[in-house]
């Protein structure tokens, strides 16, 4: 899928957001706008940078006092802020952490998409000493994703290929991905759409005529039912943007089901304003599948931003990608769905990390997947527990593992094993289930 390039990487300054709220159908659709407030006499518009109360945690306060000390608590809130002062180059990097010859070498040498982007706020989780701690690792770049193993591609799940219009991908009947924008607040390392995201002068980019195209298609394909918006980070759209793509999915009869997927709520939480709210809140049903990777993600300020998503009515699911040495076990996920589930999320998904080019130093074998499901199912509740799946290779969609629990047929009898290792008879007289296998003196 090429596109022409119009996506800027870097977010507008407020004085360039005023000229986003003018007509013009061919603008790029990155716009960061600050709320609006009654006009002055040109009619147009004063935008002000409100500021909106909103807890800071005591980790946060520590680091943004020593490593923004000019910043004062209402402009940290500001998401705005937040966006534009990402940490993007090598010496901002340099500055707030302790670089291993690795990370160094490897943020030198980057060129091209994925772009090394953290917010002020997510670097406040992170350990500022120990290159091996599981957030630090998930968003600074070390060597080893310059490295192309077997069965890694720039596109492995077949997106491009299953684009019915640029940035709209239509691989299940019923359902279709509205791929919004490029930009995103943070950037993972492990991203399946490390292709596209950030790269300013790339071969993708997301435009106003991109999204009329794209709609226009969801119109005229009365089967598609369930849209996902993803990008990119949806989130990261100003709220009129927001506001009128939802709107007009929402003016699409056959359209029943509408999602936003975003890592905004973890990495950005402070964009969850009240005016966002209000404007989702006017799209019901609307639902969020949230990004999240870690235990230590569960902060203060995320607790705020879920707590107002969910009392807004708006159902919220987790999405974990399994990454090697990060989160790759049952006292980690157990923690960290918990957490979600205390916060009002259902852990969703658990993904076996896509073989995206670059990424074999955060996959697991599937044998430790389906492991940590083992440890998982029956010794906790059963709403954290997320699905299993491995996003299959060239498109072929979500495919859930589950560990086996079949042990065998012995006449109308299937056998099962349970959570903890006992065997159990459940009489299933029509059923064919377990014929291959014969059972072994023991068993049953």
């Amino acid at each position: 899928m090429k596109m022409q390039t119009e996506e800027a990487e870097e977010p507008p300054s407020r004085r360039r957001a005023v000229h986003q709220l003018l007509p013009n159908p061919h603008r790029p659709i990155n716009a960061h706008t600050p709320a609006a407030v009654p006009s002055l006499g040109s009619g147009l518009p004063v935008l002000t940078a409100r500021a909106e109360r909103f807890p800071v945690g005591p980790k946060t306060r520590a680091f943004r006092k020593r490593y923004f000390p000019q910043v004062d608590p209402a402009q940290w809130n500001d998401w705005r802020w937040q966006a534009r002062s990402r940490i993007r180059s090598l010496e901002e990097l340099s500055r707030i952490f302790e670089l291993s010859d690795d990370e160094r070498d490897a943020v030198a040498r980057h060129q091209g998409s994925l772009p090394l982007g953290i917010t002020p706020y997510y670097a406040s989780l992170k350990s500022r000493e120990d290159a091996l701690v599981p957030l630090r690792r998930t968003h600074i770049p070390v060597g080893s994703e310059y490295l192309k193993t077997p069965g890694e591609a720039d596109d492995p799940l077949g997106e491009d290929g299953h684009s019915a219009v640029p940035g709209l991908v239509h691989r299940y009947p019923d359902r279709v991905l509205f791929l919004a924008t490029g930009f995103c607040s943070t950037y993972c390392r492990y991203c399946t759409r490390s292709r596209m995201v950030g790269e300013a002068g790339g071969d993708y980019s997301f435009s106003r005529p991109q999204w009329e195209d794209a709609l226009n298609y969801i119109a005229d394909n009365p089967q598609i039912r369930d849209v996902l918006i993803s990008g990119g980070d949806p989130l990261t759209l100003s709220d009129e943007r927001l506001d009128y793509l939802l709107g007009r999915l929402r003016g699409i009869k056959h359209v029943e089901f509408v999602r936003l997927g975003t890592k905004v709520p973890a990495v950005l939480p402070m964009r969850i304003t009240r005016s966002l709210i209000r404007v989702l809140k006017k799209h019901h049903p609307l639902w969020m599948s949230i990004h999240f990777t870690h235990p230590a993600e569960l902060s203060p300020e995320v607790t705020e931003a879920i707590t107002r998503l969910a009392d807004a009515g708006i159902p919220l699911g987790s999405q974990t990608v399994l990454l090697k040495d990060i989160n790759d076990s049952v006292d980690t996920l157990k923690t960290l769905y918990h957490g979600l589930l205390m916060r009002r999320v259902r852990p969703y998904y658990l993904y076996q990390c896509d073989p995206i080019t670059g990424s074999s130093h955060f996959r697991t074998s599937i044998d430790k997947g389906l492991e940590i499901m083992q440890g998982l199912r029956g010794h906790t509740t059963g709403y954290a527990v997320p699905s299993y799946v491995i996003d299959a290779p060239g498109g072929g969609g979500k495919i859930p593992l589950l560990p086996d629990y079949v042990v065998g047929r012995e006449g109308e009898d299937l056998v099962l094993r349970n959570f903890e290792g006992n065997t159990y008879r459940y009489n299933d007289p029509q059923g064919t289930v377990g014929t291959d296998r014969p059972l072994d003196q023991g068993d049953g």
